[in-house]
């Protein structure tokens, strides 16, 4: 499992201006509350599934968002929970790992949502790591301006023992708030030189954003456990031989997936009533990997049993957990 990219710091380098700043800030909360959307609002573009199931995020993902003044990377995390299997545990691991590695944390609070015991426990853990915390309000689009008002207040109450910089109400969804947060965040981040090339918006692997776009389409329509359940395996992704066109265009990317469930009553569902519910996965999931690669994919799905992943030490390293 991925953990924060931290190369070392030094002075402004790579054509970078004095004063230039670069750094990490970490997106945080419970499931459920924004991260990967605002993640994605902040780049500008898609490198992060989304979806209304929880724990939809599995792995940190990074984000960059490259200006004249500075590059801030944004890593998203899972939710923090009370885990239930030993994914949920290497879930939360991973966040706490992440901590550490970051120059600035920012928890996602949903203004559409009174606070619970979940958002308490991270705002102690955050307060114990004596790093600089924003407040990020999210899905302000949710809630009338009467009723946001109350919420910045609850979330500066929430987070009065952390290192606490700003409150800052945002909506992903509209836009609204995305470039006052970028601008917070960009300068509490130390001086520092260019970390990731201009141009590059994430430092994932394509073959992993195939298979998360190909796991976000399958989460549509998923209920009630399902969707812990399903993992997605990439097996193989390769230019067809003989589609060597001049244009990427004209290409055709051979993709060949596994969408894994943990029992023998799962595969149906995935499946749907003569397979027509994996066709549409499949129909979704390539538009976006289309878009993603540039190129004409053809698609192989196939579905499998892995018994009780999420408690097997051997399977989740079999899926890449």
């Amino acid at each position: 499992m991925s953990t924060p990219f931290s190369p070392d710091r030094g002075a402004p380098d790579g054509g970078a201006p004095v004063g230039y700043r670069s750094g990490f800030a970490c997106l945080l909360g419970r499931p459920n509350t924004g991260k990967s959307t605002l993640l994605n609002a902040l780049v500008g573009e898609k490198v992060a599934i989304t979806s209304n199931k929880p724990q939809t995020t599995r792995h940190t993902i990074r984000g960059v968002v490259t200006r004249p003044d500075g590059q801030l990377i944004v890593v998203d995390t899972p939710g923090l929970h009370r885990p239930r299997t030993l994914l949920g545990q290497r879930l939360n691991d991973l966040v706490a790992d992440t901590l550490a590695e970051v120059d600035i944390l920012v928890m996602c609070i949903p203004a559409d949502e009174d606070s619970g015991p979940g958002d308490t426990f991270i705002a102690r853990q955050l307060a114990q790591t004596g790093t600089a915390v924003v407040g990020a309000v999210t899905k302000t689009d949710l809630v009338s301006p009467s009723r946001l008002a109350p919420r910045l207040v609850a979330a500066e109450r929430l987070l009065a023992d952390c290192e606490l910089t700003d409150i800052v109400p945002v909506s992903a969804l509209t836009g609204a708030g995305v470039d006052v947060l970028h601008e917070v965040l960009l300068r509490r981040l130390p001086e520092g030189p260019v970390l990731f090339p201009d141009g590059e918006l994430t430092d994932e692997p394509e073959v992993t954003i195939v298979a998360e776009l190909i796991r976000e389409a399958a989460l549509e329509g998923l209920e009630d456990e399902l969707p812990h359940s399903l993992a997605v395996t990439v097996e193989e992704m390769l230019p067809r031989e003989g589609w060597h066109g001049r244009d990427a265009a004209d290409r055709l990317v051979d993709v060949y997936a596994t969408l894994h469930v943990e029992r023998s009553s799962q595969k149906p569902i995935v499946l749907g009533p003569g397979g027509r519910r994996l066709k549409q996965v499949g129909t979704d999931a390539r538009r976006q990997i289309e878009r993603l690669l540039g190129t004409k994919v053809y698609l192989n799905l196939h579905v499998s049993v892995a018994k009780d992943w999420q408690r097997s030490p051997k399977q989740l390293r079999k899926l890449g957990y």
